[in-house]
């Protein structure tokens, strides 16, 4: 397993951007936001963040709620790195952004765009470069933004046809955590059939599937805490006793059997490479 120095923060989507009324609200969104957390791990309210807004279909506004977000939260350079098209993402401008970044903040709508968009350009390889190789570098990214962090991507796949082989169809990512097959909105759409013919497709990886306002913060590409107000659903496959994924027709249901899910909350850790488990203890929820 690689080692990475950057950190990774996938997010399910719909994560709290400071827009509540009430005071209550703002200061739980400055003090314990998902997007506090992401702050952080940047190194803090002077950090550079660039916000590529590439997978949704209404990128003005998506940009300007985050640019709104990162403000409330005292962050003083931020842009906004609108990547419509693969000639924007070998755009000099473009590169140099990402390179001085000290956090790029992936916005959620169509994963697909995202990976056809950048994948494979000199943007992608400097992603790679930067989170292999710099310690602080962080990429973070919500709904489409986090599932695109992955080599084998979800792409779509409807709740109604779940444990159907073929209801989940599968794409190229960007290959940042090769180990992981990530969805979001998990718990709100009702996606457990779908992490879990992607796991019976790859029993070799993991499943994670994320609630929304939820996240996991990855270091060295393997260490995972559970950030945020929901859960994390894990999948791991690679003890099934059986799974007839490969020899069955499209449209059959399918059988999987020892499929191990775990499902973790705020604070609790995962190791990718060992497939432990680290929760808090009981009696902490009563302190």
């Amino acid at each position: 397993m690689q080692k990475f120095k950057g950190t990774l923060i996938p997010i399910g989507g719909n994560e709290d951007k400071g827009m509540g009324n009430d005071e209550k609200h703002t200061l739980e969104f400055i003090d314990e936001g998902i997007l506090y957390h992401v702050v952080k791990e940047a190194g803090g309210v002077d950090a550079n963040i660039v916000v590529i807004p590439t997978a949704s279909s209404i990128p003005v506004e998506v940009g300007e709620n985050y640019m709104s977000a990162f403000t409330t939260l005292g962050c003083k350079n931020v842009t906004v790195l609108n990547i419509r098209s693969i000639k924007d993402s070998e755009k000099e401008e473009s590169i140099q952004l990402i390179k001085n970044a000290d956090c790029i903040m992936f916005s959620g709508g169509d994963q697909s765009k995202i990976t056809n968009r950048i994948g494979g350009t000199t943007i992608h390889d400097i992603l790679l470069d930067r989170y292999k190789n710099e310690e602080g570098f962080v990429i973070a990214g919500t709904s489409a933004g986090a599932m695109a962090m992955t080599n084998e991507m979800i792409a779509g796949g409807s709740p109604r046809e779940a444990f159907i082989k073929g209801a989940v169809t599968m794409y190229k990512g960007l290959g940042l955590i090769p180990e992981l097959i990530i969805d979001t909105h998990f718990i709100q759409r009702g996606r457990f059939g779908r992490v879990s013919e992607a796991v019976a497709k790859f029993p070799n990886l993991i499943g994670f599937g994320l609630a929304e306002d939820t996240g996991m913060i990855i270091k060295n590409g393997n260490d995972c805490t559970v950030i945020g107000s929901g859960m994390v659903i894990v999948f791991d496959g690679h003890k099934l006793t059986h799974n007839n994924e490969k020899v069955l027709d499209e449209g059959t249901p399918m059988t999987i059997a020892n499929l191990t899910v775990h499902v973790l909350s705020n604070g609790d850790q995962y190791s990718i490479k060992n497939r432990v488990v680290n929760v808090l203890p009981i009696e902490a929820a009563f302190i």
